[in-house]
């Protein structure tokens, strides 16, 4: 009623008229008064309701035994988020919003033609506390962007030439069949000082271009969504004991994250055991696990926890206001653990610049 008061008070002061029609209720009724009438509803028998029809409706446009399967399962994905010790401020991560200088960690996000999210990965690596560099294609392509300067690069998502080709095909070719782009690419990755993340989009690259497993002669594949068709929501994922710089030490957490691809199926040819899983989807059924995944992967990693791939898209989610859900007890946080992963980056980087000198 606090907040009903105060917006009251807004909208008069501006001449708005207005009408109190509700208000949020923590009883699993709806009560609706007109007149004389009163009408007490179970809201969770009309959500059956209105999810029944949402079935019969996505069984014309999804594989009919996935789209009974997410009809079953709506009531049994419940986000059961965990943050272990984070505390969710600014200053327990040593970042600011507020920096102004230049920290000398240098990351560049890698852009082609179609893709989106750069400017959110910038600003979550800003946070962080990494000076950001822009870096398009058509920079490698023509030799005036080398990579040499940069610690971290970061491959975002999006549809990178419309995908017209498959996902990521279109960008693939541009570092495969151009000398300048694909030199600076392998100088990179053969530094012992650099890390990389590929996003969606970024993780259809960097699994077409074998840079998660260069040991492996069968790479894992990023195949088309089991459904059929594109998948978006907020969905929980849960990151296992892993080596990996940026979510080593973000072990035991599930959270909540966004996804949004047409082909994010982790296609793996050898067991499980045989790679370095870093983030998995929290079920195990459709569409709490979105594509279909073997073994439920949503994102892995090199075995030296350098190189990060993922499915979601974790730059969408380290604000706590970007999230579809985030736990009202915790309404004071400045960011969201994702961010973690980020300022692991950076302080690894520093690390290492500290080794070496």
């Amino acid at each position: 009623m606090r907040d009903e008061d105060e917006v009251a008070e807004i909208l008069l002061e501006n001449g708005v008229s207005y009408l109190s029609i509700g208000h949020p209720v923590t009883e699993r009724n709806l009560l609706i008064r007109n007149g004389s009438y009163a009408g007490i509803f179970d809201i969770d028998e009309m959500r059956e309701s209105w999810f029944r029809t949402s079935w019969l409706l996505d069984r014309k446009q999804t594989e009919p035994k996935l789209a009974l399967e997410r009809f079953r399962n709506y009531r049994r994905h419940a986000l059961n988020l965990n943050f272990g010790d984070f505390s969710g401020t600014f200053k327990s991560l040593g970042i600011s919003p507020e920096r102004r200088r230049k920290s000398g960690t240098k990351a560049a996000i890698i852009r082609e033609k179609g893709v989106n999210g750069d400017r959110e990965m910038a600003y979550a690596l800003y946070l962080a506390g990494f000076d950001v560099k822009d870096v398009h294609m058509t920079d490698l392509i023509s030799g005036s962007e080398t990579l040499e300067d940069i610690n971290m690069i970061v491959f975002v998502g999006g549809f990178s030439n419309s995908d017209v080709l498959g996902s990521s095909k279109g960008w693939a070719g541009a570092f495969m069949y151009n000398r300048k782009a694909k030199t600076a690419l392998d100088r990179f990755y053969k530094r012992k000082d650099t890390l990389s993340l590929g996003v969606c989009n970024g993780c259809q690259l960097m699994a077409e271009l074998g840079l998660i497993y260069p040991g492996h002669t069968e790479m894992p594949k990023l195949l088309h969504n089991k459904s059929g068709k594109f998948e978006s929501g907020f969905i929980g994922v849960k990151i296992p004991r892993n080596n990996s710089i940026m979510l080593g030490n973000m072990a035991g957490m599930e959270l909540g994250i966004w996804v949004a691809h047409g082909e994010g199926c982790f296609s793996i040819p050898y067991p499980e055991e045989k790679y370095n899983i870093v983030m998995k989807y929290s079920a195990h059924t459709y569409p709490a696990n979105p594509n279909g995944s073997d073994s439920d992967i949503a994102g892995m990693c090199s075995a030296d926890g350098r190189h990060l791939v993922m499915m979601p898209h974790l730059e969408r989610a380290f604000l706590p206001w970007q999230c579809g859900y985030y736990p009202p007890e915790r309404k004071l946080d400045d960011v969201t653990p994702w961010i973690k992963a980020f300022v692991n980056a950076r302080r690894w980087i520093e690390s290492a610049d500290d080794r070496g000198k």
